[in-house]
């Protein structure tokens, strides 16, 4: 049986989130990694990577992790006004606001402008931070197979289809070299394969694994289309708790199913804790509480370092 993709998203987060990362880096745990870029603790974040590379066994793969529903525009509030709150930079529209103008005519034309300006915005920040790390490593013998542009993003935004438009449209414009961008598609059948498990999911989660499902076929296409390796995603219907157990009593029957279907398979993971004196404006209230402040993390975190894929 192939080994999966172990990753993490959510580095630069927080400065504690991130240190947790660096942990599960530091003992090889990790295949790949998501940097926030738009956080006001980016730079210091990216310090600690940077400061660590040299004694990581290996450098994961690092994708820019595009945010629309937290943090600050780093395009600029008057580039973004349909995306940022009134009078602030802070982000605002949401995710159901972005799910909203795909299908308003009157509006989608403007949002998506104003999103590839912010997308670019958000690329040439991290990108960069990227170059530098994987540049670093090549100067300290430190292996990483990664060579060009990879992309996900924050609550999966990236599938709703005027923000994979602009994320596309931004991309080519850039000049960027795509060698990744995340398919949000979870296999939903092997959740139902063990009705013991089924009352320690979250309803919603269930919601999210159908909606991001619809989505999944546009990248599907994409991905064949340029030569990209199809996967599925495993963190949606766990999301919030991706503990060691229910992994343990699933992941055959998911890694079989990945390899009939000759697709990777990306294990999701959110391995960092946020402490409580780090919840600043640019963090959702709602999301603080329910997910980032949350013990699951540990749980998570616990799972990463644990589990023998």
């Amino acid at each position: 049986m192939s080994k999966p993709d172990i990753h993490a998203d959510d580095y630069a987060l927080t400065i504690n989130t991130s240190k947790d990362m660096l942990e599960c880096m530091r003992a090889g745990r990790l295949d790949s990694i998501s940097i926030v870029p738009n956080m006001g603790c980016f730079g210091e974040c990216m310090e600690l990577l940077y400061g660590a590379i040299p004694k990581l066994p290996f450098l994961p793969l690092m994708s820019v992790h595009l945010d629309f529903v937290e943090g600050r525009s780093l395009a600029g509030r008057d580039k973004t006004p349909e995306l940022t709150k009134p009078g602030s930079d802070l982000m605002g529209l949401g995710w159901g606001g972005l799910f909203a103008a795909s299908y308003l005519p009157w509006k989608r034309k403007k949002v998506k402008a104003q999103l590839k300006c912010e997308i670019s915005a958000q690329l040439a920040k991290a990108q960069g931070a990227v170059q530098k790390c994987m540049k670093i490593a090549a100067e300290s013998g430190v292996s990483c197979r990664q060579k060009g542009l990879r992309i996900d993003s924050h609550q999966h935004a990236h599938m709703i289809p005027v923000v994979w438009e602009a994320v596309l449209e931004a991309v080519r414009e850039g000049g960027y070299p795509l060698e990744y961008i995340r398919n949000s598609k979870e296999v939903l059948g092997v959740f139902l394969t063990d009705v013991s498990l089924y009352k320690t999911y979250r309803p919603v989660n269930f919601v999210k694994n159908r909606l991001l499902s619809l989505y999944s076929h546009k990248a599907d296409r994409f991905c064949k289309a340029n030569g990209m390796s199809q996967m599925y995603l495993w963190g949606l219907v766990m999301s919030g708790r991706m503990d060691r157990e229910r992994i343990e009593r699933l992941y055959g029957k998911m890694m079989r199913k990945a390899e009939r279907d000759g697709r990777t398979l990306e294990i999701l993971f959110h391995p960092g804790i946020t402490l409580p004196e780090e919840v600043t404006p640019e963090i959702a209230k709602e999301a603080a509480e329910d997910f980032y402040l949350r013990g699951d993390r540990h749980v998570e975190k616990e799972a990463v370092l644990g589990v023998k894929w």
